[in-house]
């Protein structure tokens, strides 16, 4: 596959929106759990949990702190997005089905339930699929360099 295939992107206003809207909402995620801002554990505390709470592998565990937190800031500035969409969409899918999927399908907006409902993660995934599909959109890094000439 050609790096132009990856990099090459709509010229639509949409998707460009739907670009930056899911980087802003996922920034902060990962932002907890690499760095501990906004009231997260930061990257040792998110590898414990992952690792000794939930046993996930080691390396699997910094990958998935690292698509959240490096994703959502390639997705803001429209680099790889069709790479990053499909990591972000895969990460966040199998969170909502391994933690969210128990507590049923609404968030929790009243603090009634043990925990969040999955209806967030499936958001994610459909924006993360038409990301994969269409590009970064206008304004992308992507759609600046897909037009060099690349073999």
């Amino acid at each position: 596959m050609k790096i132009k295939n990856v990099l090459r992107s709509d010229p639509f206003l949409s998707t460009f929106i739907l670009r930056i809207g899911l980087g802003l909402v996922l920034f902060p995620h990962g932002a907890q759990k690499m760095l501990g801002w906004f009231g997260g554990q930061g990257l040792h505390g998110s590898m414990t949990y992952f690792t000794e709470q939930m046993g996930i592998p080691v390396w699997i565990a910094f990958l998935v702190i690292l698509i959240e937190y490096a994703g959502s800031l390639l997705l803001i500035l429209g680099f790889a997005t069709r790479l990053v969409a499909l990591g972000l969409g895969v990460v966040i899918g199998v969170a909502g089905w391994m933690v969210h999927r128990s507590h049923g399908f609404f968030m929790n907006w009243f603090g009634e339930q043990a925990g969040e409902g999955y209806e967030y993660h499936i958001l994610v995934v459909m924006i993360a699929i038409a990301l994969v599909i269409r590009g970064g959109g206008l304004f992308s890094l992507d759609r600046l360099l897909s037009r060099r000439s690349f073999t």
